[in-house]
């Protein structure tokens, strides 16, 4: 089995050979920049598996030149920045360039080996996950249904985050199944056998947001008869999930920044620091730079969470799917009523290809269920589908005729160029072959 692989640039001899024992005493292999070296030539010669930079003098920028080189050809791997000099400014600067993890010296260099260990996901996780870092576990792909180009990507790039340990940053429309795509990083990580746990943080009423997140010891306000542990507690060495990050009060927001730049927070009315050990994956539903812009969210905390960065797209912009949701959900329906019903007709199916889906697989599942009370066993046509449904989806229906003049004149207009035609007509390429061949529309090109 491969060792895990570090590679230092810049770092001074007394500090390097220091955290050079220290790591290679936890099975990893270091090695160092030479001092004349091309950045990306060394990189992708070596292959490592973390990088850690150090700048000791007091402008970091060349060594950032260094971050933003190799983010610019790897999105994922962890890279740390060891700098003696620090201010809130050049921590965010550090972290727009690409770090993975910001240290100020001086500090305890086991602090700084246990965080680097974590991030390789080893050590210190579990006793027994020791070796599995280099076992790369397949999805079940039936837990995030689809093969679109989209959903394929997405697919494989939580493969390999889900083999990491960094912060993640989840974005798309409400409805798009960010709390599935979470989920799916925490079980097939080395984390699996602990504990997930979701904190939608539009849903707790403010006053109550800290008390739920970091708990509180007895007497730290009235009717707090007995300790309680938070959210982030309960997660013990697990995964965090914050859902709707951007609704959380800032106070909030910096306390649960000093968690992770920590690993340790307080009960209310707690003196002793709590440990935190879990692995945050947070999400919302808006554009995270526009919260940013409308101080809604820490610009701090915006890019600790954005380490590995996953945009789910909205059901109207992977349509190929919606055949693969229907057929999923129809099945699931069925184990739990106990039915056997084969779900619904290539004209209903059809139709629901024309909407636009505002909300997105949420709505898809919950019309499923709605037109599923009063399914027969044979397929459901689209006249049987629930009146306000019907309404919705011929309010933007075409005509037949009106739909096949439509498509011939976007084939001939980019000469029968199916792609292009696709894209002119807001559909994807298998909806427009399936109408193709509905419409019996055979190939003429322009001459």
């Amino acid at each position: 089995m491969r060792k895990p692989t570090i590679l230092i640039f810049g770092i001074d001899d007394i500090l390097r050979q220091h955290l050079k024992k220290r790591l290679t005493n936890h099975g990893l292999i270091v090695n160092e920049a030479p001092k004349r070296y091309n950045v990306i030539g060394l990189y992708e010669s070596m292959q490592p598996d973390l990088i850690i930079v150090c700048s000791s003098g007091e402008a970091p920028g060349d060594k950032l030149g260094i971050i933003r080189s190799i983010r610019r050809v790897d999105k994922i791997i962890p890279m740390v920045l060891i700098t003696w000099f620090s201010s809130e400014s050049r921590a965010i600067e550090a972290l727009r360039a690409g770090a993975s993890e910001y240290f100020k010296l001086p500090m305890s260099s086991e602090k700084v080996v246990q965080r680097i260990v974590q991030m390789l996901s080893i050590g210190k996780l579990d006793s027994a996950l020791k070796g599995k870092l280099d076992v790369v576990i397949p999805f079940d792909r039936k837990h995030m249904i689809g093969d679109s180009k989209c959903i394929r990507e997405i697919k494989q790039y939580l493969e390999k985050v889900a083999c990491t340990d960094s912060n993640v940053l989840i974005t798309g429309e409400t409805g798009t199944g960010k709390e599935l795509a979470a989920n799916l990083i925490h079980l097939k990580s080395v984390r699996s056998n602990k504990p997930f746990v979701c904190i939608n943080s539009a849903a707790i009423p403010e006053p109550l947001v800290e008390s739920e997140l970091f708990g509180y010891d007895r007497g730290a306000f009235t009717g707090a008869v007995a300790k309680k542990p938070g959210k982030l507690e309960l997660a013990q060495k697990g995964t965090v999930f914050l859902d709707e990050i951007g609704d959380m009060n800032h106070c909030a927001q910096a306390k649960i920044l000093r968690s992770i730049e920590s690993r340790e927070f307080f009960h209310l009315g707690g003196s002793k620091p709590v440990s935190f050990k879990a692995r945050i994956i947070a999400a919302t539903n808006k554009d995270p730079i526009k919260l940013v812009e409308e101080r809604k969210m820490r610009e701090d905390l915006y890019y600790r969470l954005n380490v590995a960065r996953i945009h789910l797209p909205p059901l109207r912009k992977r349509k190929d799917d919606i055949p693969a949701l229907i057929s999923h959900g129809v099945n699931r329906l069925n184990r739990r009523f106990g039915r056997d019903v084969r779900g619904l007709s290539d004209e209903a199916i059809e139709n629901l290809l024309r909407y636009d889906w505002p909300g997105n697989i949420r709505e898809l599942f919950n019309l499923l269920e709605a037109a599923y009370i009063n399914m027969p066993s044979q397929r459901q046509d689209f006249i049987n589908l629930p009146e306000p449904v019907k309404k919705q989806l011929q309010a933007t229906k075409f005509y037949a005729s009106d739909e096949r003049k439509r498509i011939v004149s976007t084939l001939l207009e980019t000469n029968w160029n199916k792609s292009t035609a696709a894209q002119k007509l807001n559909w994807s390429r298998m909806t427009l072959y399936r109408k193709i061949s509905k419409y019996n529309i055979v190939e003429k090109r322009a001459l």
